[in-house]
């Protein structure tokens, strides 16, 4: 079989791809920076959701990898009042998107900064830079978080100058790999470095949320901007999103390997699916909170086992319309969705799904424990030893197609795409070293990601099989993803020297 379209090979290092991304900015890109003060840049970079998904805005224990594509921006403060904001995409042969911003959108002639929905209808009007509001929105919401610290008054720092930005990204759109988190995590920690204002770590990812949903308008959770900006390399970040209590890094164990396979099927966190299923989820933790007499689970889900979600489950009603369940129920307990009167959403089974991926993460994370303890107490010195890590592996991947059917079953965020590459890696199976795949992040589209034998030349040739039996059975050459890479933290800020 021909395979040559299909790349195993993880990309460059970080050091050296950011190397590459200083190196276009003092020479193709030396002219749009025309100011006098210093370039500052930054790099974050995607993930790989390899359990937890759509729980996260329930409260679950997300575990996610950063994967090696990353955004990378540069800021420069200028003298006047504008942001000129330029987009550079490797994937589309560098096409370059352009947008000027005057910060009256931000801060009104008086000087007060202006509200989260002004600026979200200023920022997201014009389809032709609504993608603007991504980089622009980093600025608003550091402005405004500073800004509340003196009665709503622009800061000095932020309120009167703009800026010559520039982003380059390498993280597909669209592939639920979150290009989005990657884009606001790079600009912001390249916004608090030239500003002098240096967040905690997970303020700054909180940020970057808070730009999504209140400027763009995506109802995402959190899981995406912490892994972007707190992940490590080769490990899985383990998030408890209440709101966001980090439990650490899990380094992979040397035996196991997480990779992705694009479906190429265009994912969106902003889609209906994705919303009807959120939604869901906070109308079944709704009727909890009312049929339980004030147990309000501190708007998590999570907070429950399944084994207490038992005794309310038969109480969540299986359909209802918006309609009937404001009437009923009254508002949500979600503040980025809104309920839509004729919309249809399934309560019970919105409501189950994040209480079990809590339960299936904790569990995976312990397969992971062990694992990686037999690695280092040399366990695996023959070919009989090795039987506890492949069970280990096995009860892990199984894990993950759990997972992967009650997106499908019930939360409706599956597609045929994604479900015949999960397919192809379960017909592959464990004797070639494919232990466990899932769909990732919002679903409806995006990547699958893949729990493999590490470094074995027979699972690479099974990968590859399955990229070119889905190639024959869609017409859609899928993309790998493979390789980590550090978050933003990790990675740093850096002064791009001229010349």
């Amino acid at each position: 079989m021909d395979f040559q379209e299909f790349a195993l090979t993880p990309p460059a290092a970080a050091e050296e791809r950011w190397l590459e991304f200083e190196r276009f900015v003092n020479s193709e890109m030396a002219g749009y920076f025309d100011g006098e003060g210093p370039i500052v840049g930054a790099r974050a970079p995607g993930r790989l959701d390899v359990m937890g998904g759509v729980a996260d805005y329930s409260g679950s224990i997300v575990l996610e990898m950063p994967v090696a594509q990353a955004a990378c921006a540069a800021w420069q403060w200028r003298d006047d009042r504008t942001l000129r904001i330029l987009s550079v995409s490797p994937e589309a042969g560098g096409e370059k998107l352009e947008a000027e911003i005057s910060l009256d959108a931000m801060v009104a002639p008086d000087g007060s900064i202006r509200t989260p929905e002004e600026v979200h209808i200023a920022l997201t009007a014009s389809p032709e830079t609504r993608w603007a509001a991504y980089v622009a929105g980093c600025f608003y919401v550091m402005l405004a978080a500073y800004g509340n610290m003196s009665q709503g008054r622009a800061d000095s720092r932020l309120g009167e100058r703009g800026a010559n930005i520039l982003v380059r990204s390498d993280v597909p759109a669209g592939a639920g790999v979150s290009s989005s988190a990657a884009l606001e995590v790079s600009t912001m920690h390249a916004l608090s470095e030239a500003a002098g204002i240096q967040p905690s770590d997970l303020t700054l990812a909180a940020w970057c949320q808070r730009v999504e949903n209140q400027i763009v308008g995506a109802p995402c959770g959190i899981m995406d901007q912490v892994t972007s900006a707190l992940g490590k390399e080769n490990a899985l970040l383990a998030l408890r999103c209440q709101p966001h209590d980090l439990l650490g890094n899990q380094p992979a164990p040397a035996s196991w390997r997480f990779l992705g396979i694009d479906s190429q099927v265009k994912h969106s966190v902003g889609g209906g699916h994705y919303t009807r299923a959120r939604v869901g989820a906070f109308m079944g933790l709704k009727i909890i909170q009312l049929e339980s007499g004030g147990q309000l689970l501190h708007n998590y889900l999570c907070r429950m086992s399944s084994a207490e979600f038992a005794a309310y489950k038969h109480l969540l009603p299986e359909t209802i319309t918006g309609r009937e369940f404001s009437d009923l129920y009254g508002l949500l307990p979600d503040t980025v969705t809104q309920i839509n009167p004729e919309e249809t959403y399934h309560p019970r089974s919105c409501a189950e799904h994040p209480i079990l991926e809590n339960e299936h993460c904790k569990a995976f994370i312990a397969l992971m424990h062990l694992a990686s303890m037999r690695l280092e107490q040399g366990c695996q010195e023959n070919e009989e030893d090795d039987a506890p890590d492949r069970m280990l592996i096995q009860e892990a991947g199984d894990l993950m197609y759990q997972s992967h059917l009650s997106y499908s079953e019930r939360l409706n965020l599956g597609s045929p795409e994604t479900d015949l590459l999960v397919q192809l890696v379960q017909q592959h199976g464990q004797e070639k070293g494919l232990f466990g795949a899932r769909i990732t992040g919002g679903g409806s589209g995006g990547t699958v990601a893949i729990l493999a034998r590490a470094n074995n030349p027979e699972t690479d040739e099974a990968i590859l099989q399955v990229c070119s039996t889905y190639r024959k059975e869609t017409g859609i050459t899928p993309r790998i993803f493979t390789g980590s890479s550090p978050g933003a933290v990790q990675f740093g800020a850096r002064l791009i020297l001229r010349g």
